[in-house]
């Protein structure tokens, strides 16, 4: 874990973080298959809202997950003491951990940690259980309500059913938490805090007010006549971003812990940065220089040259702003290198699960490098001119990623990017 230096001093040895499970609830499919599947049949999640009424609002549309059912992944006991996000929480860690093979009875759960981001946590219950306590008084009230209407509901729930006692938390940074959870797991397993973190993001929004903030502020599309094809990152008739619900977890393991089991392997996480625009609470610095200082910092740390990076998993949250930021801000980053490099969105599959999209994308990040193929912008019809990279179409794009940068911006003007590389990577 430390060398001597020429200096005769010590120095921490950072270690090589790769991922090896992945689960996923999402409103395209569940499990890292289910997540790849959906991406192959190139087909919208988005339809109008089934979950309540949603007329009153500007918007009527998101990505619903229709068919979980928590008791295929949990004990019908501790199905009724969680909420629908720590549902979602556990389960995605169940299907991880399985896709991972990991048994936990074979780590130190004091070497395990727990690392996920939400932008709203258990609101969503809250604020069901407010519409109870006006009916019906206290005694209508879930009593497990202050036990899961806080973000770290999550991790903690996470931890108590597979026993993982290393560090733990959930963080709440709006829709970059999900990435950013992944770099802090990343960190604490590079710095040998940790042989193995679970990390990712949860997020369950789709109950009226939370819904209709985002509708009040005029932040979502209202293509409502069309909703298949109301998301669509980089579209020059984009109008907004479309709300969705779902959760992934990624397995982060030490290299060689990893290999003495025989795991399977995804990829490498290489680097990771977050900065802060100090700008606005909802638009982008148009200027875009932290979103590059975060990419540029990501990049330092993995130690891959701008030149090297074979694609990116763009934030493209299909809203006016945002994705001709974006945009520049690669532009910048990538160099002369922009026009090679293959750039895709993939929230007109998903949807933008708000603090879960950054997870769900760093997994399908990792799976385009396992598996050779970047799937195609969906709906990207007619690029905006000031949307002007090399965007996937078509089917698709058949192609080696050796380095990838999966890119996460979120309201406060959160910034965070991750590296991502293939397994064999010399750095």
């Amino acid at each position: 874990m430390f060398y001597e230096g020429p200096d005769g001093r010590r120095a921490r040895v950072a270690r090589r973080v790769v991922i090896t499970g992945i689960g996923c609830i999402t409103p395209i499919g569940a499990g890292a298959e289910g997540l790849w599947d959906g991406l192959q049949r190139q087909r919208s999640a988005v339809r109008r809202i089934e979950r309540f009424d949603p007329s009153p609002f500007r918007s009527h549309i998101a990505a619903q997950v229709d068919d979980f059912e928590p008791t295929d992944y949990i004990d019908r006991a501790r199905v009724k003491r969680l909420d629908r996000y720590g549902q979602f929480a556990v389960a995605a860690t169940r299907l991880a951990l399985e896709d991972a093979s990991l048994e936990t009875g074979s780590v130190d759960p004091d070497r395990v940690a727990v690392q996920l981001g939400s932008a709203l946590g258990g609101v969503g219950h809250g604020e069901q259980q407010l519409n109870s306590f006006l009916k019906g008084g206290i005694r209508a009230v879930d009593p497990t309500l202050a036990l899961t209407v806080f973000g770290g509901a999550a991790s903690c729930n996470v931890a108590i059913e597979f026993g993982f006692t290393g560090p733990n938390s959930t963080n709440g940074m709006s829709c970059a938490s999900g990435a950013i959870a992944i770099g802090d797991g990343f960190r604490l397993v590079r710095d040998g805090s940790a042989d193995v973190a679970v990390v990712g993001g949860v997020e369950t929004p789709l109950a009226p007010l939370c819904y209709g903030a985002f509708s009040i502020i005029r932040a979502m599309s209202t293509r409502n006549d069309d909703p298949e094809h109301a998301s669509r990152p980089f579209d020059r008739e984009r109008d907004g971003f479309v709300m969705a619900e779902g959760a992934a977890i990624l397995v982060l393991e030490e290299l060689e812990h990893a290999r003495a089991r025989g795991a399977h392997v995804y990829a490498e996480v290489l680097g990771y940065a977050n900065t802060n625009d100090a700008h606005h609470m909802t638009a982008p610095r148009p200027d875009g220089v932290q979103a590059v200082r975060a990419m540029r910092l990501a990049l330092n740390d993995a130690r891959v040259a701008p030149e090297q990076i074979d694609y990116v998993n763009a934030h493209g949250s299909s809203t006016p702003l945002n994705d001709s930021t974006e945009t520049r801000v690669i532009r910048q980053v990538l160099g002369e290198n922009s026009d090679r490099v293959a750039v895709s969105g993939t929230k007109g599959y998903h949807a933008h699960a708000l603090g879960a999209t950054g997870a769900i994308e760093a997994a399908i990040t990792a799976m385009s490098i396992e598996r050779g193929w970047i799937a195609p912008t969906l709906n990207l019809t007619e690029a905006d001119p000031e949307c002007d990279l090399r965007y996937v179409g078509g089917e698709g794009d058949h192609r080696p990623v050796r380095y990838a940068i999966s890119n996460s911006f979120g309201f406060g003007g959160i910034n965070a990017a991750l590296v991502i590389g293939a397994v064999d990577s010399e750095v």
